[in-house]
């Protein structure tokens, strides 16, 4: 199950206070900072399996290898909380055994864009868990003159105003790349209301930006704190 708290105690800030003899020894001190960011952000549940995993991503001495499979689990466990959000409707079927079991399944409706380039590390959990979920794209840039964001790139699924829609973006740090994505997605006549954001690692100060202009847009996410692994992209792809 999400938890979903209108309070939540994001994952503990590491402050470094160096000292000052020569081994150079570094003293890490908690902190945790209470914030309200409203019922439509979700936080998968924190447990040692959980914070394992954002442990071996920030540890400078993973190898890229051992950072793009614990990276994986990563993403199929926030994928796995995100889909609970899409609908379902009541599905009977019968055993081999030649028993009824009623059930669920997917609603029909539901597709998935991708923030390029930094949402498609996250495509690869999504085909695992949904084999025939189309993904659309959307590539935005910083212009290097003004530093607003554009949109450059954007190839939508045909009919994606009627579809629920998860919109794959791992690393937040203003949530104004995901504003700009949203823009395109409601020009295409997306409800906002039928948009989940998945997202691994934020900013407190990204989440209160959506849930100031987006506030009907759903956001999963692993983890809000501080200091984000915005190295996460580069070293996923080897590029760092």
């Amino acid at each position: 199950l999400i938890l979903q708290v209108n309070t939540y105690c994001f994952t503990l800030k590491m402050v470094q206070s160096r000292a000052e003899n020569s081994d150079k020894s570094v003293k890490m001190v908690n902190t945790c900072v209470l914030e309200n960011f409203g019922s439509k952000v979700m936080f998968v549940p924190m447990n040692d399996q959980i914070q394992e995993l954002h442990t071996i991503i920030r540890d400078k001495c993973t190898s890229q290898g051992d950072f793009v499979f614990y990276s994986d689990r990563l993403i199929r466990l926030v994928l796995e909380e995100s889909l609970n959000l899409l609908p379902y409707s009541p599905w009977t079927v019968v055993s081999p055994t030649g028993f009824s079991y009623d059930g669920l399944r997917f609603s029909s409706g539901n597709c998935s864009v991708s923030i390029i380039r930094s949402g498609e590390v996250m495509e690869k959990g999504l085909r695992e868990c949904c084999r025939s979920m189309r993904i659309g794209k959307i590539l935005i840039q910083k212009d290097a003159d003004s530093g607003e964001v554009k949109v450059v790139y954007s190839k939508l699924v045909q009919d994606i105003q009627r579809r629920h829609v998860l919109l794959l973006y791992p690393i937040m740090n203003t949530g104004k790349t995901v504003h700009k994505a949203m823009q395109v997605l409601i020009d295409n006549k997306v409800k906002p209301s039928n948009v989940i954001l998945v997202n691994l690692f934020c900013t407190p100060s990204s989440l209160h930006y959506l849930s100031d202009v987006m506030p009907e847009i759903s956001i999963v996410t692993s983890e809000c704190s501080l200091d984000p692994p915005n190295y996460f992209c580069t070293k996923y792809f080897g590029t760092d």
